[in-house]
C-alpha cells in the first residue's frame, strides 16, 4: 500500500467522522428550532445569531460540570456503558458511502456490519441500567433491550428487499442499483418498516419508553451526569444521523440526483429525514410498552415478511422470463 493511498484513507476517515461529530450535536439546535417553529414559539435565540452557539454553550456547561460517580454503582461498567454507544454509532459511519468511492471501510457485507453494530449498541443501554443499581435505570434498560432487540428483527428483514434487488450486501452496489429508480417505490413497505424500527432503535417518540420522564425519571441514564450523560445525549443524535444516512442509501438513491454534486445530494436527503424525526417528536404521543411490543410483532413482522416474499417472487419471475 502506497503512502498516497494511506493518506487518502486517513483524509476520508477524518472528513466523515469529524463531520459527524460536528453535525450531530448541531441537530440538537435544529430540533429546538424546528419544534419551536412547529409549535409557534421561540426557540434558542440568545447565544449567537439565531441561537447557533447555544449547542456549544450547552456542551461547555456539560463538559465543566462535576463528573460525579455515585458510590452505589458498579464503577467500571458504569463508566464503560456510555463509551459503547458512542463507539458503535461512530463506527457505523465507517461503512457509509457518502459519494462514489468516498467511504472509510468499503466492505462487501456492509448491510451485515451495520446490523451487527446496531445490535452491539444495545449493550450500552443494558450495561448502563444494570450498573447504576437503580430500579428506574434497570426498568429503562429492560425496556430498551427488549425494544431494540425486537425491532432489529423487522429492521433486518426490511433491508433484505433492497439487498435482493441489488444482488449485493455492499452499500455502494445498493446505491448504484438505484440510478434509474429509487428503492422507496418498489420497497415502500420496507421503507416504512425500517423507518419505524429506526425510531424504536434511537428511542425517539413515540418509542421513547426507555427514557420516559413521567414514569422512570430518565430511564437507563438516570444516574448519569456531566460528560458521561453528554455521551448518551450526543450518541442519540449520532444514531439518528446514522439511521437517516442508511435510509438514504437503502431507499432514497444515496447520492444520486441531478445537477448538484453527489455529496450535497446525500447531505440534503439525510437532513430531510432528520427533520422528519424531529417533527414526529412534536406530533405523536408516547405508546404504552405493551402497545409497542404488540405493534412490532403483530404488524411490522408480517409486513416485513410479506415485503420480502413479494420481492423475492418478483425477482425470480423476472429472471425466469
Amino acid at each position: 500500500m502506497t503512502i498516497e493511498i494511506i493518506l487518502t484513507s486517513i483524509l476520508v476517515a477524518v472528513s466523515i467522522l469529524g463531520g459527524v461529530l460536528v453535525v450531530a450535536p448541531n441537530h440538537i439546535w435544529l430540533e429546538r428550532r424546528v419544534l419551536a417553529l412547529f409549535q409557534d414559539r421561540y426557540g434558542p435565540n440568545r447565544v449567537g445569531p439565531f441561537g447557533l452557539v447555544q449547542t456549544i454553550a450547552d456542551a461547555l456547561k456539560m463538559f465543566f460540570k462535576e463528573d460525579w460517580v455515585p458510590p452505589f454503582v458498579d464503577k467500571r461498567v458504569y463508566i464503560i456503558a456510555p463509551c459503547v454507544i458512542m463507539f458503535t454509532t461512530l463506527l457505523g459511519f465507517a461503512i457509509v458511502p457518502v459519494s462514489p468511492g468516498f467511504v472509510v471501510f468499503d466492505t462487501s457485507i456492509g448491510v451485515l456490519v451495520f446490523l451487527a453494530l446496531s445490535t452491539l449498541g444495545s449493550y450500552s443501554v443494558v450495561l448502563a441500567g444494570w450498573s447504576s443499581n437503580s430500579k428506574y435505570a434497570l426498568l429503562g434498560a429492560m425496556r430498551a433491550s427488549a425494544q431494540m432487540l425486537s425491532y432489529e428483527v423487522f429492521m433486518g428483514i426490511s433491508m433484505m428487499g433492497t439487498v435482493i434487488l441489488a444482488g449485493s450486501f455492499r452499500l455502494e452496489d445498493i446505491v448504484n442499483a438505484q440510478s434509474s429508480l429509487w428503492n422507496i417505490f418498489p420497497q415502500f413497505i420496507g421503507f416504512i418498516v425500517f423507518f419505524v424500527a429506526a425510531l424504536a432503535e434511537t428511542h425517539r417518540v413515540p418509542f421513547d419508553l426507555p427514557e420516559a420522564e413521567s414514569e422512570l425519571v430518565a430511564g437507563f441514564h438516570s444516574e448519569y451526569a456531566g460528560l458521561k450523560f453528554g455521551m448518551f445525549f450526543v450518541g442519540e443524535y449520532v444514531g439518528i444521523t446514522l439511521m437517516s444516512a442508511m435510509m438514504v442509501i437503502l431507499f432514497l438513491g444515496g447520492w444520486n440526483g441531478p445537477l448538484l454534486p453527489p455529496v450535497l445530494w446525500f447531505i440534503i436527503k439525510t437532513y430531510a429525514l432528520v427533520i422528519v424525526f424531529i417533527l414526529i417528536r412534536g406530533t405523536l404521543p408516547r405508546l404504552r410498552y405493551d402497545q409497542l411490543i404488540y405493534f412490532g410483532w403483530m404488524y411490522l413482522l408480517p409486513l416485513s415478511l410479506l415485503n420480502l416474499l413479494v420481492t423475492g417472487a418478483w425477482v425470480v419471475l423476472c429472471s425466469a422470463s
